[in-house]
């Protein structure tokens, strides 16, 4: 069966983004990803780069984890904000969001609907990973339905923001066990956590 997997850069604090839920690293972003950072999303995960900067950088590579990207609406409307209405053209692309009437761009599914019924039905599907790009509230409804995280963590603090799940997550205390990571010169690192299932 097909995994969930919520793969989501984080703050040492727990934060994926601002008070105000820009990109953090877009323009005006709080953090400018390093070099080897980049290097190794090229590498590892190439088909988690947006269109427009897998074009810049020369990207071609299909990759191997991902065939499916799910987001929610505010997450979505990050890439819409900058003229981008697919920011991943070479996945399946889904968007929940019970406020968008009709899909800015034919290749991006729209679900209004509850998104747990959806992602079991993806998830009985033949194919690659799934992959939960955010934002925090799609993953707290979500929450029960993840099977991998990983983190690409920050060396960075920022007090306050948008934390890894959102605020209305229910409390349901879940154990994790590391299964790769990875640590890049710049201090960024990749932590793999699959969850422990009784």
């Amino acid at each position: 069966m097909r995994k969930l997997v919520y793969f989501i850069a984080s703050t040492l604090d727990g934060f994926i983004a601002g008070p105000d839920g820009s990109d953090p690293s877009g323009p005006g972003g709080f953090w400018s990803p390093a070099e080897d950072y980049i290097q190794h999303l090229i590498e590892e995960y190439p088909e988690t780069l947006p269109g427009p900067a897998r074009a810049g950088l020369g990207v071609t590579a299909e990759g191997v984890r991902f065939d499916t990207v799910v987001e929610g609406r505010r997450s979505y409307e990050v890439g819409l904000a900058a003229g981008v209405t697919d920011a991943y053209p070479h996945l399946k692309h889904v968007v929940f969001s019970r406020t968008l009437t009709e899909s800015p761009d034919p290749a991006v599914e729209l679900v209004a609907g509850e998104p747990v019924s959806t992602v079991r039905e993806l998830k009985r599907g033949n194919g690659k990973d799934i992959w939960l790009v955010g934002g925090a509230e799609l993953a707290g409804a979500l929450y029960g339905e993840i099977d991998r995280v990983i983190v690409k963590l920050s060396p960075l603090t920022i007090g306050s923001g948008i934390p890894l799940f959102g605020r209305a997550t229910a409390f349901a205390p879940h154990a994790w066990e590391l299964t790769d990571h990875t640590v890049l010169k710049s201090g960024a690192a990749f932590l793999t956590y699959d969850r422990r299932r009784a």
